[in-house]
Order: C-alpha cells, then sequence, then structure tokens
C-alpha cells in the first residue's frame, strides 16, 4: 500500500519491521502502525487495521519499528498509543482487538517474544520510545489476557534515545535486556512472583537494534552506538563475565589496491556450527565465535553501502540481503538479493 512518510532524521517510507507468516497469512505491521492480514498466495487483503489512528500513536523517532508477535491466536504488538495503550493483543483471523495492556512507556523499536517460566507462557515486551521524561523498560505480560505481571524500567536518560535490542530469553528464568545510550545490558532474573531482580549488569554492553545470540552458556552480540567503536563481545550468560571485545577488522583487495574494512554496528546469525555477519557497509564475513576469542574464516564484498542494518534471512539454504542504500561502487540502487548456498 502507498505510504507518504518521512522521519525527522530523513530516512525513507520503508517498513522497519519484518512480515510474519503463520498459517498461509502475512502479517505486516507498517512504519505508519497500519496493521495488516494478507493471503500468502495471492496476496489479497484480509483485513487491516490503522493503528496510529485508533490509539493515537505518535510517530517517534523514525516511525513504528517493531515486529508482530504471533501467541495463540493472537498477533502482539508493541503499541504505545497516547492514551496508555502499550501492547496490545488482535485476532489472528479477524483482526479484532483481545486485550489492550495499559502502561504509560511508549513504544520501542523492540520486537516481543515468547517465554516460559515456572510452566507459565509469558510475554516479554521491552518498550520506551520518545517521551519527555524519557521512559522505558521490561514489561512481564500474560499472554492469555493481557495482565502485567511486572515492570523492569531500563532506560536511558537521554531524550533522543530509543529501546530496539529485542530481549533474549534464557531457560529456565534468565532475560537479557540492553540499550545503547547510557546504561548497557543487563541480565535479569525471573523470581516465581514474575518480578524481575538483577543477576549482573554491564554498561559496556550497550547494543544498539541487533539480538544478540545465545550459546553454550555464552552470549554474542554488537555493541556500539556510533560505527566508530564498535565491537563484537562474548560475555557469559551467568556470572556477566566479560570473555572478549574486540573490533572485527580485515584487510581486501579493491581494484588492485589493499584497503582496510571494519564490521562496525553489523549483524550476526548462527547457521549450523559457524556464524555469518554482514558488516554496516554490505561485506559477509563467516567467522568462527568462541569463548577465547573469534576468526575470519572467510569474507566477500558484496556491495558498498551504508546503512545496511537489516539482519540476513536464511531459509533452505538461501540466504537474503537487503542493499539499504544505493551501491556506492557500482551506482546499483536499492534491492533484495538472494545468495545460493546449497552448493551443489
Amino acid at each position: 500500500y502507498p505510504v507518504q512518510y518521512r522521519d525527522r532524521y530523513g530516512y525513507s517510507n520503508g517498513p522497519r519491521a519484518s512480515p510474519v507468516i503463520f498459517n498461509g497469512k502475512v502479517y505486516t505491521h507498517g512504519v505508519t502502525a497500519w496493521l495488516t492480514c494478507l493471503d500468502l498466495d495471492t496476496g489479497k487483503l484480509i483485513w487491516k487495521r490503522d493503528l496510529k489512528k485508533e490509539f493515537e500513536i505518535p510517530d517517534n523517532f523514525f516511525g513504528k519499528g517493531s515486529n508482530p508477535l504471533v501467541n495463540g491466536s493472537n498477533l502482539i504488538i508493541n503499541l504505545g498509543g497516547a492514551r496508555g495503550d502499550c501492547v496490545g493483543a488482535f485476532d489472528l483471523v479477524k483482526g479484532t482487538t483481545s486485550w489492550i495492556t495499559q502502561d504509560t512507556w511508549g513504544a520501542s523499536y523492540s520486537s516481543p517474544i515468547n517465554a516460559k517460566v515456572n510452566g507459565k507462557p509469558i510475554c516479554l515486551v521491552f518498550t520506551g520510545g520518545e517521551s519527555r521524561p524519557p521512559t522505558g523498560g521490561l514489561l512481564v505480560i500474560d499472554p492469555s489476557n493481557g495482565l502485567k505481571l511486572s515492570r523492569f524500567p531500563w532506560r536511558s536518560k537521554s531524550y533522543e534515545s530509543a529501546n530496539a535490542s529485542p530481549p533474549v530469553f534464557i531457560p529456565p528464568n534468565l532475560v537479557f535486556i540492553s540499550e545503547c545510550y547510557e546504561k548497557g545490558g543487563v541480565m535479569l532474573e525471573i523470581g516465581d512472583d514474575f518480578e524481575p531482580t538483577i543477576l549482573w549488569h554491564k554498561p559496556e554492553l550497550n547494543l544498539h537494534w541487533v539480538t544478540p545470540i545465545y550459546e553454550d552458556n555464552c552470549l554474542y552480540g554488537v555493541s556500539g552506538r556510533h560505527q566508530q567503536g564498535a565491537e563484537i563481545f562474548c560475555v557469559d550468560a551467568k556470572s556477566g563475565t566479560l570473555n572478549w571485545k574486540n573490533r572485527i577488522i580485515w584487510q581486501t583487495n579493491l581494484m588492485n589496491r589493499e584497503i582496510q574494512l571494519e564490521f562496525f554496528r553489523g549483524s550476526i546469525l548462527k547457521v549450523n556450527d559457524t556464524y555469518l555477519g554482514l558488516s554496516e557497509i554490505g561485506s559477509l564475513i563467516q567467522l568462527q565465535l568462541n569463548p577465547q576469542g573469534w576468526k575470519i574464516l572467510d569474507h566477500q564484498q558484496l556491495f558498498f553501502a551504508p546503512g545496511t542494518w537489516t539482519l540476513p534471512s536464511l531459509s533452505h539454504g538461501l540466504l537474503y540481503i537487503m542493499q539499504n542504500e544505493t551501491d556506492r561502487s557500482s551506482g546499483n540502487k536499492p534491492r533484495i538479493i538472494c545468495y545460493d548456498l546449497r552448493g551443489k
């Protein structure tokens, strides 16, 4: 559907959130808060909701950018309505409102996740967008009725800040959240009463938007608000011991000239027993990551385009890459590229 939108920082009207495919339907949450349900095969519109109008959702810094979450028969949305409509659930089939969780915290760019603690299903929503004073944090919600079980404040004091990295749930009852402007990362322990307590806190683990990966009692993520100073890290999930934190830099040949490239605020993806990394300027690297350190196994320059912030997707051996800006070397316009990694 056509959208006339440009945020105050100059970014375009393209979607910030990823579509969700479930039971032959595609659900989208657009930059102007249109929630739609489409038929996967035909693309036919089944239902739509103008959430911005219905719930008086402000534009915020970059529009709406939180992915929808399927939970049972509902689609859960990080709303942030002006009247305190913080989180909402909408029927997957009809699009009708199932419940609304009230809170003064506004919508963030972090996507809700499902979890289970003490045998009880819960929904974790890391909220916090544009507000004066800045507010936000982790909400623990009963997904069956929208009841707010607990709230944990975690937000920078800076007005121009927003929570964006999704929570990471580590069974049986740990949750990691992080923001990049001031407070950094914190590991929470969810008690029997669903109240979070701090297990450890690392201000230097300041994730911007990428979700860290949990593997063998370690969290691997990309820390840093800006390109300069961005680093990949490995931290022990239980103790908070920082195993290592480094800039990822390598040499490559471009037009018969050796140049140095850097990963910056890239994305990492776990693939079998290895990791794929997509740098902020379009470098694809294969990484070995473990508690002892990191090693680049291979690298390829796909394009030279800043703002390569979309997490790559891998499905059935096909790798999908989003080039968000014009390629500075070839002139190719923004595009989606598919690479076949299945081999012969």
